[in-house]
């Protein structure tokens, strides 16, 4: 009997269990809110509660926002959501809309690309960019006063074009978007032919080859590791001469474990040097101020079995990880000067 009455029980907890729904609400603060704001008015992310982007958007919009991202724009796509999920976070953020719903058709707006591309030039290009790669930074921004609350999107991103349709583009051009540099293109004195050009030249992006800003860093070594023939201590000191040639300032060297045993009682044979090039790391944190756990520039030297070696994370790594293909210039070259360092300490 007892049995059975447990076993009841559980056949009726089940059906409440399937039943469940996500709470939207949750998962925005869990994967939205640290970038979007926890009340949607933007940070590193666009202001999602503005009352004008919500008038120009549909939950279509949000949807395909979520499932694609914007591939080398900091927001990741997020793929492995169920649809449940998805709705869930799309319905929390349309808690903010104090407008009419809108649904967006997706059949193409025709227009002249050629003409358009003249107009994107004179009225967009300032702010997106000439080839549509957006503002500076990817919508990172250092903490301080904005004189906007939103950084130009990158119109050329194949995450935005798979996201928003043409009748979308063509209503946030015709009514434009308050609280940010967007006016209105009729206020400016465009007819609507005119907007219908703009749209058809922003949709030809898609037949374009891909975007700088969407290209990612890929490399397989997340670590690089140099063998030295030196012990440690020599190792330690040639590295910091070899910084110096690779214009980068020594900032100091220290026991791998400092901090993390007793004082005195650091493993002699695990140690870190740090350096800095300080143009270098201000123009890193303005790209994206998340690189700042990453720096100073650090190399670390372990000896193992008579044998020594370093070791120093691959830069090349961190656009990727960030999703923020903005450094890859700078990851590029800071690989390069690592891995200069450690061959010159080798020689």
């Amino acid at each position: 009997m007892r049995f059975h009455g447990a076993l009841l029980l559980v056949l009726l907890w089940l059906p409440a269990l399937a039943g469940a729904q996500p709470d939207g609400a949750v998962l925005f603060s869990r994967h939205c809110g640290a970038c979007h704001g926890e009340d949607g008015s933007g940070g590193i992310g666009v202001p999602l509660s503005l009352p004008s982007f919500q008038a120009t958007i549909d939950d279509g919009y949000l949807r395909r926002s979520i499932r694609n991202g914007r591939p080398g724009r900091v927001m990741p796509a997020f793929p492995t959501f169920s649809d449940a999920e998805v709705d869930a976070i799309v319905q929390f953020v349309r808690g903010w809309n104090k407008s009419a719903a809108l649904t967006y058709l997706r059949p193409p707006v025709r227009g002249d690309i050629p003409h358009g591309r003249q107009l994107y030039a004179k009225h967009c290009a300032a702010c997106h960019g000439e080839t549509g790669g957006g503002g500076k930074g990817t919508g990172i921004t250092l903490p301080r006063p904005r004189v906007t609350s939103i950084v130009a999107p990158a119109l050329n991103n194949p995450g935005f074009l798979a996201s928003a349709t043409d009748s979308m583009i063509k209503d946030t051009l015709m009514k434009g978007r308050a609280g940010t540099p967007m006016i209105s293109f009729l206020k400016k004195g465009l007819k609507e032919k005119d907007v219908n050009d703009v749209v058809a030249f922003v949709r030809s992006f898609a037949r374009t080859a891909r975007a700088d800003s969407a290209t990612l860093l890929r490399s397989e070594e997340a670590v690089f590791t140099v063998d030295s023939p030196y012990d440690l201590k020599t190792t330690v000191e040639n590295i910091k001469r070899a910084v110096g040639s690779n214009n980068y300032v020594f900032i100091r060297e220290q026991p791998l474990t400092y901090g993390m045993t007793a004082e005195g009682s650091e493993d002699p044979k695990q140690h870190i040097v740090y350096f800095c090039n300080f143009n270098q790391m201000n123009e890193a944190i303005i790209t994206d101020p998340r690189v700042g756990m990453f720096l100073p520039c650090r190399i670390t030297v372990v000896e193992q079995d008579g044998k020594v070696k370093m070791m120093t994370i691959n830069p090349k790594k961190l656009s990727a990880v960030f999703n923020n293909s903005e450094l890859n210039n700078m990851c590029d070259e800071m690989a390069v000067r690592y891995i200069s360092i450690m061959e010159e300490a080798a020689l």
